[in-house]
């Protein structure tokens, strides 16, 4: 019986591990769409996009079976709960990454401009390599690698900040500029906001090790 836990646990660890690669290439896609302008690419993101929810609900019911079936308990059920209560963090991110797809079609044919979008690739990156690292930590069940998200988190809040402050100067600049300024706002809301899933993510890593449910934000 224990051979068969294992089995299937092991099954749902790598099933969470490979949507995370999914949300991580999703959102590198949305981006590098945007940033391109390609509405092509951003129409197939946004086609494709019940992939990640179909994967979500997958894993979801593989965590209850497995709740069900074999009872675990102390760190065996954690295991479960942080996958089970993660997944959803998961798909909410790739919802933004969604969101994004859809501001490239929206913005099509605006004046726009070249700065805020290379700071919105940089921002980009930087929230694909959140994703890479709450993966990674939730791989090797790394408490530390959880709570330095923290550092990512914040330094995505400084692009946020930066692009905001720079759109405001191109609307004085050229009045033209103003709907791809409002889009690149939110563009950027989209990437704090699969930030802060990713720091729920790290919060569950670390009930996953601790047992202990935490704030992570509130954290030092």
């Amino acid at each position: 019986m224990r051979r068969l836990f294992e089995e299937e646990l092991d099954k749902l660890d790598n099933g969470f591990t490979e949507m995370g690669m999914l949300v991580s290439n999703v959102i590198q896609q949305s981006v590098a769409a945007f940033i391109d302008h390609d509405r092509q690419a951003a129409q197939s993101i946004i086609d494709n996009d019940h992939a990640i929810n179909e994967r979500e609900i997958k894993l979801e019911a593989k965590s209850f079976e497995i709740i069900a079936l074999y009872q675990p308990v102390t760190t065996d059920l954690r295991e479960v709960v942080t996958i089970l209560k993660a997944v959803s963090d998961l798909e909410r991110a790739g919802d933004h990454a969604r969101n994004i797809a859809h501001s490239t079609i929206e913005v099509k044919g605006k004046t726009r401009a070249a700065k805020i979008e290379s700071q919105l690739a940089e921002m980009g990156q930087l929230t694909m390599k959140m994703v890479q690292n709450a993966i990674q930590a939730y791989v090797d069940k790394d408490e530390q690698a959880a709570r330095d998200l923290l550092t990512l988190n914040s330094q995505l809040a400084d692009y946020s900040n930066e692009i905001i402050r720079e759109s405001y100067g191109q609307i004085q600049q050229d009045p033209e500029v103003v709907v791809a300024a409002i889009t690149y706002n939110r563009v950027a809301a989209d990437l704090i906001r699969i930030a802060d899933y990713m720091i729920n993510v790290g919060e569950w890593i670390i009930y996953l090790k601790t047992g202990k449910i935490v704030e992570l934000k509130l954290m030092q």
